[in-house]
C-alpha cells in the first residue's frame, strides 16, 4: 500500500490573529503553527493502514522552508519520507496542480488529505486533484477500510451518512472520527531527523484567485439578560432590535 498524505501548515486555533500592510497580509509574528487538524486525522489513518496492510507513507506539503518543522512532526508520527514543493500556496487550484505534478508519476494507491484546511476552509483541493488525475474523490470521509483492493467508506452527507465502495486509487478528504490523533513518541522524533525530506521546485501553474484584503470578524456585541417571566419583553427585543422575528 503506497499512500500519499497531503498536509497543511496552519496557525494553531488558539493563536491571536492579526493582519499588516493595510490588512493585506497575515501577521505571522508569534503565531504557533501546526499540522491542520483534518490532515492529522488523515495521517493517523494512513499510519493505521500501513500497520495493517504494510507499505509506505509519503507526506506532501506545498509551502516554504518555515513548514519544515511541521513536516518533521508528520515524519515523527509515522510517515516514511516527505516532499515539500517550494512555493507559497496561492489558491486551491495552484495547490492541486502541485500535488498532481507529484502524484501522477508515482502510482499511489491512496491519496489522503483533510476535508479542508482550517485557514482558508476552501474544501476544494481534493476534488481538483481527483479531477486532474481522473480518479474518484470522496469527502468528507469518516471511516475508511481497505479490503482486497477495494475501499469501504462512510461519508457524511446532509442529514445522515452514506456508505460507498470504491476501487483504488482514489482521493479522500478526511475528518473525525476516521482515526485517533497520534502524538509522536521519542523514538519517532529521533528517527524523523534522518528520514528524507525532498524539496522540489513548483511546476508552472496559473492561480485562479487572489486575496486583496483580510478582515477580522466583527466584535461581539453586548448581551441583555431577560427575566424568565418577561416573555413579552424578550419577544419585543427579538423583533425590534435583533430583527429575527
Amino acid at each position: 500500500m503506497k499512500i500519499l498524505v497531503c498536509i497543511t501548515h496552519v496557525p494553531d486555533t488558539t493563536s491571536r490573529i492579526a493582519f499588516v500592510n493595510n490588512n493585506s497580509e497575515f501577521d505571522s509574528n508569534g503565531v504557533q503553527y501546526i499540522i491542520g487538524p483534518y490532515e492529522d486525522y488523515a495521517l493517523a489513518r494512513a499510519v493505521e493502514l500501513k500497520e495493517e496492510l504494510g507499505g509506505s507513507i509519503t507526506v506532501l506539503h506545498v509551502g516554504g522552508a518555515e513548514a519544515d518543522p511541521t513536516i518533521r512532526k508528520a515524519l515523527a508520527i509515522g510517515a516514511d519520507d516527505a516532499i515539500r514543493v517550494n512555493a507559497q500556496p496561492e489558491d486551491s487550484y495552484y495547490v492541486a496542480q502541485q500535488i498532481y505534478a507529484i502524484a501522477k508519476d508515482d502510482s499511489y494507491d491512496l491519496i489522503l488529505m483533510g476535508r479542508e484546511s482550517i485557514d482558508y476552509n476552501g474544501g476544494q483541493v481534493h476534488g481538483m486533484v481527483g479531477a486532474l488525475m481522473n480518479i474518484p474523490s470522496i469527502s468528507p470521509v469518516m471511516q475508511l477500510n481497505i479490503e482486497n483492493g477495494v475501499a469501504k467508506i462512510t461519508r457524511e452527507i446532509e442529514g445522515g451518512k452514506e456508505l460507498i465502495e470504491v476501487p483504488l486509487p482514489f482521493v479522500a478528504g478526511c475528518q473525525e472520527p476516521i482515526a485517533e490523533w497520534k502524538i509522536p513518541n521519542m523514538r519517532g522524533i529521533m528517527s524523523a531527523r534522518s528520514k528524507p525530506l525532498q524539496v522540489v521546485e513548483p511546476v508552472d501553474s496559473d492561480t485562479m484567485t487572489s486575496t486583496l484584503k483580510f478582515q477580522l470578524p466583527p466584535a461581539k456585541g453586548s448581551i441583555k439578560m431577560i427575566d424568565a417571566d418577561k416573555v413579552e419583553e424578550l419577544v419585543a427585543l427579538l423583533k425590534n432590535e435583533a430583527k429575527v422575528l
